[in-house]
């Protein structure tokens, strides 16, 4: 077979081509930002953080917004959450924010509600109002045992295996 330089030069950019394709996709689905952290940096802390995961999606009103930077423990046993949100945002002080989930088994993201206040939230802030996430799992063992925090449920019945036996 006859070798062709202007064939290998078009098989070589078509390689050349096929390889900066997937470099691209990788650091675009990677979330690789160029410009660096500019946004308005937000913090909140939470009971409850469930399975949120950093780089997951900030919403208001379904609309993305930022995403979360960093997920720690504070000394009172809470989960701090800090966020990257769009530097243009005028979130007021009143502002609250809950760890949601996506569908009934999806991925879990911040929705932030802003509130009424005048004085508007700064950048290195934290969201004082907040509503943690709920753990399906707790969820259904509370429907299934009746019970809430370790405590029986005051209208559970009590198991037949366990009732006093009534006398005649």
């Amino acid at each position: 077979m006859d070798r062709s330089p202007l064939r290998d030069f078009f098989v070589g950019l078509f390689v050349l081509a096929g390889i900066a394709a997937i470099a691209y996709l990788s650091v675009s689905i990677g979330g690789f930002s160029w410009h660096g952290p500019t946004g308005l940096k937000l913090s909140a802390a939470f009971d409850e953080t469930g399975e949120l995961a950093v780089r997951a999606p900030v919403v208001i009103a379904g609309v993305r917004v930022g995403e979360i930077t960093a997920i720690s423990l504070q000394g009172d046993f809470r989960g701090l959450v800090e966020m990257d949100l769009d530097p243009s945002l005028k979130l007021p002080t009143d502002t609250s924010a809950s760890i949601v989930t996506a569908g009934v088994l999806g991925d879990r993201y911040v929705e932030l509600q802003p509130g009424g206040e005048e004085k508007l939230l700064k950048s290195g802030d934290r969201i004082t109002y907040t509503e943690s996430a709920v753990v399906l799992e707790r969820l259904i063992g509370q429907l299934l045992y009746g019970t809430t925090k370790g405590k029986p449920a005051e209208n559970a019945s009590v198991p037949a295996a366990t009732a006093p036996a009534k006398t005649p």
